[in-house]
C-alpha cells in the first residue's frame, strides 16, 4: 500500500481565502493535511528571523508557519497567483512567494499551483498541474478539484447569506471591515479587533464576504485605473454597503503599497461614511488599538443617537 501523502499548509496569507478549497481537493486525493496553529509570538518571532525588514507583516507571518512545517509533512503548499482577471494582477507577494520559501529554506518540497490569466494559466490547469504531482490519474485529480470547487462557491455563497441577514437588524451599529483575510481573520494580528468589536455588540460585515465577480465590476466602475483585484473587489464592496453601515475600519499589514494607496482613494471617494485607518505591525501595541477602536464605535454611537433625535 502506498504511503499516505502529508500536505502542510501554512495558516496564512491565502489560506484564509481558499482554506475549503485547498483541503478539500486534498481530501479527495486521499492526501493527510496538517496545517499549522493560530499565528502566535513563536511563530511571529520566527518568521521576523527569516525575513528581510522590508517585507510587510503578512509575508513575516508566512515565513513563521512555514517554518513549523518544515520538518513535519512531504510536501508545503505555497501558490504563486499572479492574475485572476485579464488585465489584472494580485499584489507581488503573491507573485514572489514560491522564490521567497523557496530561498529562505534549505532542501523544501514545495507543492505549487500557478494561476495567471494573462498568459492562459487558470486555476483548473494550475490545480490539474499540481494533482499530477501526487496522483497520476488525471481524471480523478479533475474530478477533486471540480468538487472542491463546488464546495467552495456554495460555502462562500452560505457567508454572503448569513451577511446579508445582519443589515436587517436596525438596532445595531453596522461596520464595515476593509482588509485582507490574512489580516483580520489572522489569530494574532486581527482577530483582538474583531472579538473587542462583538463585546461592543456591533454587526461586522467583511469586505471579502460579497460576491467577487458583482463586487469587481463594480469596483471597476468607480475606478478605471485600479488593477489590483482584491483591492477593487473592496471597492465594490464598499460602494454595495454605503448606505447600509455606520462607518468602516480598514486595517492594514505595514508596509503594503497597493492597499496604503488604496485606503487613501477610499478614503476621498466617500468622505461622508466615518472611517478607522489601522495600520498593523509587529510593534503594535494592544492597548493603544483598543483604545482606537473603542473611540471610534463611541463616535458612531454619539452619532447615529444625534440622527435619530433629529428624526424625532
Amino acid at each position: 500500500m502506498d504511503k499516505q501523502i502529508t500536505i502542510g499548509i501554512p495558516r496564512a496569507l491565502l489560506y484564509h481565502k481558499y482554506r475549503v478549497l485547498w483541503e478539500n481537493f486534498f481530501k479527495e486525493l486521499n492526501c493527510k493535511i496538517i496545517t499549522t496553529p493560530e499565528t502566535n509570538a513563536q511563530i511571529l518571532k520566527d518568521g521576523l528571523n527569516l525575513a528581510v525588514d522590508e517585507s510587510c507583516l503578512a509575508v513575516k507571518i508566512y515565513l513563521g508557519h512555514v517554518n513549523y512545517l518544515k520538518d513535519k509533512v512531504d510536501y508545503i503548499l505555497v501558490p504563486r497567483i499572479v492574475s485572476l482577471v485579464k488585465k489584472e494582477q494580485t499584489c507581488t507577494k503573491f507573485m514572489g512567494l514560491y522564490d521567497i520559501i523557496n530561498n529562505s529554506f534549505d532542501d523544501l518540497k514545495i507543492l505549487e499551483y500557478n494561476v495567471d490569466q494573462n498568459i492562459g494559466k487558470t486555476e483548473m490547469k494550475g490545480f490539474v498541474e499540481m494533482g499530477l504531482k501526487i496522483c497520476p490519474d488525471k481524471q480523478r485529480v479533475l474530478k477533486a478539484y471540480l468538487k472542491a470547487k463546488n464546495i467552495y462557491e456554495e460555502d462562500h455563497e452560505n457567508k454572503v447569506r448569513l451577511q446579508e441577514e445582519k443589515l436587517k437588524k436596525d438596532s445595531s451599529l453596522k461596520i464595515l471591515i476593509i482588509s485582507h483575510p490574512y489580516t483580520i481573520y489572522d489569530g494574532l494580528v486581527g482577530k483582538n479587533i474583531i472579538n473587542f468589536l462583538e463585546k461592543e455588540n456591533v454587526d461586522l460585515l467583511y469586505g471579502d464576504v460579497v460576491d467577487h465577480e458583482k463586487a469587481r465590476i463594480l469596483g471597476g466602475q468607480i475606478s478605471t485605473d485600479l488593477y489590483w483585484t482584491y483591492n477593487k473587489e473592496f471597492l465594490g464592496a464598499i460602494e454595495m454597503y454605503k448606505d447600509k453601515i455606520d462607518g468602516i475600519i480598514y486595517a492594514v499589514s505595514f508596509p503594503c503599497g497597493p492597499d496604503a494607496l488604496f485606503v487613501d482613494f477610499a478614503m476621498i471617494k466617500y468622505p461622508k461614511i466615518p472611517a478607522l485607518n489601522l495600520t498593523i505591525d509587529e510593534l503594535q501595541g494592544q492597548a493603544g488599538l483598543m483604545t482606537r477602536l473603542e473611540s471610534f464605535v463611541d463616535i458612531l454611537r454619539f452619532k447615529r443617537k444625534k440622527q435619530e433625535n433629529e428624526r424625532k
